[in-house]
This record gives C-alpha cells, structure tokens and sequence, in this order.
C-alpha cells in the first residue's frame, strides 16, 4: 500500500466484536459515549457502539480509548462514578468505577528530563550573559515569587496530574474524585531511631557549612588515596553530578585536589556510590496537598476526598490485588464489587518540541551541525501512530532516505520497512497510549 506525502490521520476502524472472546473474563475495554454538545454520557459495549456507528446514529472519533460522539438526541442517565487517583513522581494511576463495574483504568508515564533540560538552558543563559552583557549587574535577588509559586519542574508534574484528571472528567460523568495523599518523614526514613531534640540536629550540628560537615566527616582526608599524595589541599566532590544529586550530604565526598583533577580527566575511577535519594519523596510532599487544592478549585461542583498509603495497601493485601499503579488507583476509588476491567490504557508522556537548534559541540572548521531533525518526512513525525501488517506502533527513528523505526512504547522494535508501506492512524500528541492487558 503505498502513501502519499500529504498524509492525514484516518478514522479509527469500528471496534470487533470481543463479546466472544471475554465471555469467561472481563471486558477488555469500554467505548465512551458523548452527546451531540460533546458532554460525557455513561460507556457502552464495544457491541453496541458499532451497531451504533453503522445504523449512523454515532461517529468513532477516538481510536484510543475507544469513543463515538452521538448524532441524535437520547436521554442522558448517569450512575455515581468515582475516580482514584494514585499520584506518583514517575507513574500516576487512574480508574473510574460505578459500584457494578470499572468503566476506566490507566497508567501514566511522566517525564523525567525536565530538571535537565531546565538545568542545561540556566547554564546556557549565564554563558550568554558573560559573553554579551558582562557590564550588567546581577538582579536574580529582585523577582518576587507569587503566592503558592512552585518550581518548574513541580508544576509541570502537578499540571501533567490534572491534564489527565481533565481527559477522564472528559470523557465521563464522575462524580466524586478520591485522591492519595502522602506526608513522608524523610529523616525517619534516613535514620530510624531518630525522636526528639535530633529532628533539629542535622549533619551540618556544629559546622560552618555543609563543607566543613562533609570534611569533618571523612576525617579531613582524601577518601581515594587517604593522604598518599602529600597534596593538602582538599576539596569536596559531588558523587552524582550537582544537576542531579544535588548537595546532598550523601552525595559529597572529601579528595584531595591532585585526585579530585585526576577523577574528572577520566585517569582514576573513585568506587563509591551515594545513599538513598528523597527527591521524589519530597516531590510527593510538596505536590499531593496542592493536587487536592486546585481540584477543589477546578471542579467545585464535584466532591474532591483523600485517603492515605497505608489505607490503600491494606485493601490491596486484604483482597489479594496484585501491585500496581492501575491496582492502587482501584481501591483508592473504593467501589470493591465492581467488575474490573481486563485491560488498561497506558500513557507515556514525550517532549513536545526541541528547541535547542545546533549541537553545543562544534565540528572541525568551525561548522556547526544542527541539532533538529526534519519536522515532517514523507507525511509523517516523530512519535505518530501508524500501522504495519497488522500491527500498531509509534514512529521512534526516522531515516532520509524513507526507513522508518517502529516500536511500542515498551521500546519492542516491530520493524523498520519504508513509508510506504505505513499507514496512519494518528498524529503525535504529548500523551502516547496504546492499551495493554492486566
């Protein structure tokens, strides 16, 4: 089959017949229903949907999940819904249940890279700066922060939450949102014996800085050769790099400057790793009791609840619930009697524009290669739905001569044949998602 240049997303396909097939289990999916104004109306089967679709009473205009939009008029009776939700740093869970059965269920991947890329652009801007505007006087202590301001990469976590909070209350009638919360003693986790007067007294107790803490700690010796190069000079290295370990105290480390100069022209290997990282401890911290806030300032006319972890998991246990983000989200939403699904839609969340133009390294001759691939070959971008023999992927490599790289979002390769042999389902959007069984 061949394709045109000007490629355009198709139709999704009506959805088989899987009555069948999921007689002895649950349904693998449900189909949303909106009405002619495109509100939400409860889900149907997959069966009905189609009869639906093919007597022109409805049109598909979702491939995943599954949703038809009605062309006539009908009554609109709604059953109570509820919503979990089990935030997360890296995964959220998400599923709707009345008290019969779970119209919904999902798994998000978030991005991770927004704290590196936020990192990267700072260090861009301050060499800028150094270059062309070097007689300006510093004025970062000058901005004012507004009321309830949280950093980039926090919002931008908390934004992706109520994006996909938004997409349910999108697609169907809810009518009550659970939502768990988390308060983390992150010094309990890091010593457990830890009461009293000690919360107070940190690593820094009795220390200018955090510099002379980690000094004092290793005894003011270098921590690789242990004083055998004479060098008395000592300095304080970052295990993991600053971007992304950060100061933590276990993080730093005491070297002398002769080993600390070799460590980082790659001549010496230091053979140590730092402890435990709380970032997205304390990013739960900060973000579950804002996410309550704004949903109670988004959908007043829904009733917003919170439950806790230790609620969560004993339900999952006291029901042998196998662990999972989707599983999680199930008994935050508290209807246990409801039928669940046998799928659910997973999402992965992508980078919606690179907008770094040329490469920071600089080729022999002083040329500078740029750093973006085309926008559109052959009709199709990076990250586009489309089908090949059957099966569906997304695009993850393009090649100029025509050669596509296909996979999942599990990052299985299905192949790499040629644009012409591609079909289209749909364009690229910030949230991937195909549906997976439980």
């Amino acid at each position: 089959m061949t394709k045109s240049t000007n490629a355009k997303p198709l139709e999704p396909p009506p959805a088989k017949d899987s009555s069948k097939a999921t007689k002895s289990g649950p349904p693998l999916q449900k189909v949303f229903v909106l009405n002619m104004r495109g509100q939400p109306l409860m889900p149907c089967s997959q069966c009905k949907a189609r009869k639906l679709v093919d007597a022109g009473k409805a049109a598909w205009i979702k491939h995943t999940p599954e949703t038809i939009q009605l062309k006539i008029a009908t009554g609109e009776t709604k059953q109570d819904i509820t919503l979990g939700v089990d935030p997360g740093a890296r995964h959220i869970g998400l599923s709707a249940a009345t008290k019969k059965d779970e119209l919904y269920a999902a798994e998000i991947e978030t991005r991770t890279d927004n704290h590196k890329l936020l990192s990267e652009r700072r260090d861009l801007r301050h060499a800028r700066r150094n270059r062309k505007t070097r007689y300006r006087a510093k004025r970062f202590d000058n901005r004012a922060r507004p009321k309830g301001w949280l950093a980039p990469s926090i919002e931008h976590r908390l934004r992706t939450h109520l994006s996909r909070i938004a997409e349910v209350m999108r697609l169907l009638p809810v009518t009550k949102i659970v939502v768990e919360v988390a308060s983390f003693d992150i010094q309990k986790l890091q010593n457990p014996d830890i009461s009293g007067e000690e919360y107070q007294q940190g690593p820094s107790l009795g220390e200018y800085n955090r510099r002379a803490a980690v000094l004092a700690r290793d005894g003011y010796q270098c921590c690789y050769c242990h004083g055998k190069s004479k060098d008395p000079y000592l300095e304080v290295h970052h295990i993991e790099s600053r971007r992304t370990g950060g100061n933590a105290y276990n993080n730093l480390v005491t070297l002398c400057h002769t080993c600390h100069q070799a460590l980082h022209n790659d001549k010496i290997t230091l053979n140590r790793k730092r402890g435990s990282s709380f970032i997205n401890t304390a990013y739960m911290n900060i973000t579950s009791p804002k996410l309550v806030e704004r949903l109670k300032a988004t959908y007043p006319e829904v009733e917003i609840a919170i439950t806790y972890g230790y609620i969560t998991k004993f339900e999952r246990d006291t029901r042998g619930i196998a662990k999972s983000h989707c599983a999680d989200a199930f008994c935050i939403a508290g209807n246990f009697e409801a039928k669940r699904l046998g799928a659910y839609i997973f999402y992965k969340q992508t980078r919606r524009h690179n907008r770094k133009i040329h490469k920071l390294t600089i080729n022999k001759g002083g040329k500078r290669k740029f750093n973006q691939a085309p926008y559109e070959l052959f009709g199709f971008r990076l990250f586009d739905k489309v089908s090949f023999l059957g099966q569906v992927g997304f695009i993850f490599g393009r090649r100029r001569r025509g050669v596509f790289d296909i996979r999942r979002l599990d990052n299985t390769r299905i192949a790499e044949p040629s644009y012409k042999n591609l079909k289209l389902l749909r364009r690229r959007t910030t949230f991937l998602s195909e549906l997976r069984t439980k």
